[in-house]
């Protein structure tokens, strides 16, 4: 069951760290309109002085962000907050990105510009493992795993998101190539790959 917004805004503040004005400003509306708490900076650096100062439960991050980038920032903040929960904005899906977020615990990624419900249903996620009494990566599964559940290994994390930008693109192959800078012959190799493990592909 969706957590209501009063319990939202009890239980959890938001730190939003993006240097574009206009889409920080539509961050705070649609977090605070979700019912979050929500302060926004526009540098990691502006972001780690908040955080030692009043530490945060969820942060969203834009991954290029000036001098420190957006996991680099994260990095930082998790020396204060450790169980910081992460979602990651960027306007361009990367494997690499993907494999180096792995290790930082990051819950999600949006592609921007992201629909309002997408980064509604991340902070939710965000508040439900925040609640945990031991996060795990990506909200690790159990043994008994099945392909619908979040990924755990850097080959997941790879999939997840091949899947992902399929299904942004309507199953659209040669867009998701272009969106995950792979080429076609790649992308095609993979499915396969997937297919014949059982995942249900776009």
């Amino acid at each position: 069951m969706e957590l209501s917004r009063a319990r939202r805004a009890d239980e959890a503040k938001v730190l939003i760290v993006e240097d574009e004005p206009r889409l920080r400003d539509l961050l705070i509306r649609a977090v605070q309109a979700a019912g979050f708490t929500a302060e926004a900076v526009w540098s990691g650096e502006e972001a780690v002085r908040l955080n030692r100062q009043q530490p945060f439960d969820i942060v969203i991050l834009d991954y290029h962000l000036p001098q420190m980038d957006g996991l680099q920032t994260l990095q930082k903040l998790r020396e204060t907050a450790p169980d910081l929960q992460a979602i990651v904005l960027t306007g361009h899906a990367s494997l690499d990105v993907a494999r180096e977020a792995m290790h930082l615990d990051v819950l999600e990624f949006l592609i921007k510009p992201c629909p309002r419900g997408e980064l509604e249903q991340a902070l939710d996620r965000a508040l439900k493992r925040r609640q945990k009494a031991a996060p795990q990566p990506l909200d690790v599964p159990s043994e008994n795993a099945n392909p619908t559940q979040p990924p755990v290994t850097l080959e997941d994390a790879e999939r997840e998101m091949i899947l992902h930008s399929l299904r942004r693109h309507n199953g659209n192959r040669a867009a998701a190539a272009r969106e995950l800078g792979i080429t076609r012959r790649t992308l095609h190799n993979k499915i396969n790959t997937y297919q014949d493990q059982g995942f249900a592909v776009p």
